[in-house]
């Protein structure tokens, strides 16, 4: 994809619901201002607060809202109203129609889709829908965010460097990869599709909630009988929160699954870097060639 041409104050942005439906009204409306505020147009796309079971309207309405934005020439860029589940659909939606033809343009100037948790499955098809991402807040959480967090996000998509993130090293070596952000148990189920997308040479980051550790143990396991972390340069850990058990029950912590699944990699990890769910979620990059140094703890995005 072409040279990254970054975000200004005066852009179209468009908001979208490719997955659950809108519950935190108050928390998106914070989101939309704090856009404005910075001096954006922010346009609410047909349908975007529609309901459909847990979904935020049908695959059709949700699956247009995206096209729309990416086929509009004077839309710059994406913003994702919340997670929950559904943006898998849309990708197998337009897989399936018409005959295997996708509805996704193939010729568009590149977008901005800025989003975590169930927006992973379209970060991770960024090639595939011509888009620049950002694993970042989603607008239900924006005002939620530290002003340092919100500020390193328009950081990002205005062009400024980013600081780096401290977590908890490992120990071992440092080394360099394309950024690969995601929620676990999205990018789980993207193994084995045809959108799961080359995974040599990366760095992933991983994050995830209200997943039990032998949840968590069951997906690292079959990441790891799938040979999908073959090639991988390093792993990136994030929050992984509300992940607790009942005390009574006998079980692992997720710290100790995490050592235990990926300990034996042989490549560096960094763990307690601060992005995720239930805290500040700093905005990462999708696709850019990042450093991950597992002596000091440190990511480096750019």
């Amino acid at each position: 994809m072409s040279n990254i041409e970054f975000l200004q104050p005066g852009d179209l942005l468009k908001v979208i619901s490719p997955s659950g439906t809108l519950r935190e009204l108050t928390n998106f409306e914070r989101g939309v201002e704090i856009w404005k505020s910075r001096g954006y147009r922010v346009e609410l796309s047909p349908g975007f607060d529609s309901r459909w079971g847990y979904l935020a309207g049908s695959d059709e309405n949700r699956l247009q809202q995206l096209t729309d934005a990416l086929k509009d020439p004077d839309c710059r860029g994406i913003l994702c109203v919340r997670g929950g589940f559904g943006s898998t659909r849309l990708l197998e939606t337009g897989r399936v129609a018409k005959n295997t033809q996708s509805p996704f343009p193939d010729s568009h100037s590149p977008k901005w889709l800025i989003g975590f948790s169930d927006i992973t499955a379209l970060l991770w098809n960024h090639d595939k829908l011509g888009i620049w991402g950002v694993h970042g807040p989603l607008l239900t959480t924006l005002g939620l965010e530290p002003d340092w967090s919100v500020d390193r996000l328009f950081d990002y998509v205005e062009g400024r460097p980013l600081r780096s993130l401290q977590g908890k090293g490992w120990g071992g070596k440092q080394t360099t990869g394309r950024l690969f952000p995601a929620n676990l148990t999205v990018a789980t189920h993207l193994l084995g599709t045809p959108y799961q997308p080359d995974l040599t040479g990366v760095i992933l980051a991983f994050e995830d909630v209200s997943e039990a550790p032998y949840r968590i143990d069951r997906m690292l396991t079959t990441w790891r009988m799938a040979g999908a972390f073959t090639g991988v340069q390093g792993i990136a850990l994030g929050r992984f929160s509300r992940c607790e058990i009942d005390p009574q029950i006998p079980s692992f912590s997720v710290e100790e699954v995490l050592r235990d699944r990926l300990g034996d990699l042989n490549i560096p990890i960094v763990s307690d870097l601060p992005f995720g769910h239930d805290g500040v979620n700093a905005a990462l990059p999708m696709g850019i060639m990042a450093s991950l140094d597992a002596e000091s703890g440190v990511l480096i995005c750019g």
